[in-house]
């Protein structure tokens, strides 16, 4: 052994599962079909689930059912397992700061974690400026505190999101969806002032950046008013609604309006931030410094947290007692986080983002060449997808495709890999493994993924 792979050896994960794709039942077994009776008659039919297996246990990028199945995780608890399901350095984090407080309440008696998260979040956030930090619970959280700061810093009352986002389950955010079903449909009324203006959706509209944030800017100027409008809540890289990447430009151009015009721009990084792209946030790709940037998912290595974070003479702008949360910024959700960042610095995670880009776009390139109903492919880091038309439509009418989606999907479930739709129109496949995905694992799930393309006719 080399001098070189010895010292790869000293520095690769220890797993506690094997990292591989393994189907000993049917798909859901019999113990998870057991489960999924009781599940039946005490949990609520809104909470669904994409498929009706009872992980037991998860480690790496490898679930484990009760019945034994091993499944190829590129889902990530949706985008939340960046680092890798249990990470040793998170689950020791987390299990030492449950030995000592588990739970206090910031608001009444702070403690160093706390302070510690909003540190990183300050040095790591794009943008060189003073900044500070509210920790929350969740991504819906997240969203209403950053509309709340802004309202309060602006004075102003509108809200603007863009076509194709998603925002969250609550009743603001709900508003700020642009998919109703099923995140809204009956669930109204819903909160007022929020607009919808048009996206950069390059595969769809066409457009430069410049183009597509001048469509934007002038429905906000003529729909909204810019005298009216506290803020505007972007995802740099769009997650339910099929990872859609805006073309170069779009971000800054809408920046540059934002900061003249007065208006507050919130990056919402949920799912793309934390190395997830293979940036510490997704903004970085394309030269964008939000005002404020909104935080979840991927920052506690599973444990609930998110944040706020953003230039302190707005985040200031909030009166002693006007943010935090019973649960908001817990103890052992910040140990955990604290080791989320050291472990992307230690491992260097940002470049197994990269790699995980490169070795997902080959493989799906070759694919694409091989099946004319993958339009296109895009993303960035681990968040990359394709998105399905019609045979033959690809450089035409380009119709979504979701009855593909959905086959695939399912029949990659029955082999031991776990794929995930997207899309307004639900015809997007999306990839969002952990950064501890190996290439082999990809190539594996790829493998399964173009055998269900090829069954599919």
């Amino acid at each position: 052994m080399t001098d070189s792979q010895i010292s790869a050896q000293a520095v690769a994960p220890a797993y506690t599962v094997p990292q591989e794709r393994k189907i000993v039942t049917a798909v859901p077994g019999p113990r998870s079909q057991e489960l999924q009776a009781r599940r039946l008659e005490v949990v609520s039919a809104g909470v669904s689930s994409a498929l009706p297996v009872f992980i037991e246990r998860a480690n790496g990028a490898v679930l484990v059912d009760v019945d034994g199945n091993q499944f190829l995780d590129f889902g990530a608890g949706i985008g939340v397992t960046t680092v890798g399901h249990t990470e040793a350095g998170v689950v020791a984090a987390a299990r030492e700061q449950l030995g000592d407080v588990i739970h206090t309440l910031f608001t009444v008696t702070p403690y160093e974690e706390y302070v510690r998260v909003a540190e990183l979040l300050a040095q790591h956030t794009p943008g060189n400026w003073a900044k500070k930090s509210v920790l929350v619970n969740s991504g819906a959280e997240a969203v209403e505190n950053g509309v709340k700061i802004a309202r309060k810093h602006t004075g102003r009352r509108a809200v603007a999101v863009l076509d194709h986002a998603y925002h969250g389950r609550t009743n603001l955010t709900m508003a700020m969806n642009y998919k109703a079903m099923p995140y809204g449909t009956g669930f109204g009324p819903f909160a007022g002032d929020v607009y919808h203006a048009p996206n950069s959706y390059p595969y769809r509209d066409g457009l430069s950046g410049v183009d597509a944030a001048a469509r934007t800017i002038a429905y906000l100027e003529k729909v909204v008013g810019a005298s009216d409008l506290a803020c505007l809540v972007v995802e740099p890289i769009q997650g339910e609604g099929g990872f859609v990447v805006p073309a170069d430009g779009y971000l800054p151009t809408l920046q540059a309006w934002c900061t003249e015009q007065g208006v507050v721009m919130i990056a919402d990084e949920i799912q793309s931030g934390f190395a997830r792209t293979g940036r510490w946030f997704a903004s970085e790709h394309f030269g964008w410094e939000p005002d404020l940037v909104l935080s979840a998912k991927g920052i506690a290595g599973g444990l609930p947290l998110a944040a706020v974070t953003g230039r302190a003479e707005i985040m200031d702008s909030a009166h002693a007692g006007g943010l935090g949360g019973t649960f908001g910024g817990n103890p052992v959700a910040c140990a955990a986080a604290i080791a989320v960042f050291e472990a992307i610095e230690e491992h260097d995670l940002l470049a197994e983002g990269s790699r995980i880009e490169a070795a997902l776009v080959t493989g799906l390139e070759r694919l694409k060449q091989r099946y004319d109903l993958i339009g296109e492919i895009r993303g960035k880091g681990a968040m990359i997808a394709i998105e399905l038309v019609q045979p033959g439509t690809g450089a035409t009418t380009k119709a979504p495709n979701p009855e593909a989606v959905s086959q695939l999907v399912a029949y990659a479930a029955q082999q031991g890999v776990l794929f995930l739709s997207a899309g307004t129109y639900g015809n997007v496949l999306r990839f969002l493994p952990s950064l501890a995905m190996s290439d082999a694992l990809i190539d594996d799930g790829l493998r399964v993924l173009d055998d269900g393309l090829a069954a599919l006719g």
